[in-house]
């Protein structure tokens, strides 16, 4: 038997002590896409930790997108897929397969939970009315949502029920037409609601780099003023903007922490809650 390599094991479960402590009872809010959603094995080990979070005291809230799938089943069907500034225009037929695949997916991340021995529950925005939206812009997107409002009743007794909501971005307007809505806009706003104690962006990327092109200069921990100053001086670009822009504007309306780790990284929610250095970037309120 390797004593040291087991008090190296057991030192690492004393490190994560101080962060299960603070963050017990605290509710998380996780955005899940992009290459971790297509990944069997990473999709497993995902849920796996979270299951793991929840299980040690956290109150994981996840919110998933849906494109790249979103997509094949679009060529399966015949409907071409267009996009504008970034966003999915989103007819009545494409909204029909939208919802379908949503749903899908929402399921299967419920029974890889419960794979787990983790109860959750998996909800549209449709739901209680949770996210209720307006036209983003109806002449040109489609049905594509802006958050108007959130309604967190359905949410908050899922919670209480010791399970993990699961939840897809369709949400309703006034007249209960289903719309299609960013993912990173339904977790940011969600976060908002529950003042989350975080809300984090599962990316394709390790997180904010100073210079995009220099793989050392990335940030570990990024004010608010540091954010805006890079957008400024064009030194973000693409779609983290839009990214950073929802960082910026959940912590400005009371979310303790926002983060942006990679989801390609095996484990990487637990390195960024329960170890002392951490991953990814962190987006912080600035200190006065």
């Amino acid at each position: 038997m390797d004593m040291k390599l087991w008090q190296d094991k057991a030192k690492i479960l004393i490190e994560s002590l101080p962060y299960i402590q603070q963050f017990r009872g605290k509710i998380i809010v996780i955005k899940y896409g992009g290459s971790a959603m297509l990944d069997k094995n990473l999709k497993k080990s995902l849920m796996r930790d979270i299951a793991l979070l929840q299980s040690i005291g956290f109150k994981p809230i996840i919110v998933h997108g849906g494109g790249k799938e979103i997509d094949k089943w679009l060529q399966i069907v015949g409907i071409q897929r267009e996009f504008k500034n970034g966003l999915r225009v989103t007819n009545l037929e494409t909204m029909e397969i939208v919802e379908m695949v949503l749903n899908k997916i929402n399921k299967e991340l419920v029974g890889l939970l419960g794979s787990f021995g983790v109860r959750s529950v998996g909800l549209s925005g449709k739901d209680g009315n949770m996210l209720q939206v307006k036209p983003k812009d109806k002449e040109n997107l489609g049905y594509v949502g802006s958050i108007i409002k959130v309604d967190s009743t359905l949410i908050k007794s899922v919670l209480l029920s010791d399970c993990i909501p699961i939840i897809c971005p369709i949400g309703i307007n006034d007249r209960y037409e289903d719309y299609n809505i960013n993912a990173d806009d339904a977790a940011q706003a969600l976060a908002e609601e529950l003042q989350a104690e975080k809300l984090v962006f599962l990316s394709d990327i390790e997180g904010v780099y100073e210079d995009y092109y220099d793989k050392d200069s990335l940030i570990s921990e990024l004010s608010i003023s540091k954010a805006n100053e890079l957008i400024e001086q064009g030194k973000i670009s693409g779609g983290m903007i839009p990214k950073l822009h929802s960082c910026i504007k959940a912590i400005t309306n009371g979310v303790s922490r926002v983060h942006i780790i990679d989801g390609r990284i095996q484990h990487c929610l637990l390195l960024e809650f329960l170890t002392n250095r951490g991953i990814g970037t962190a987006i912080l309120q600035d200190k006065f």
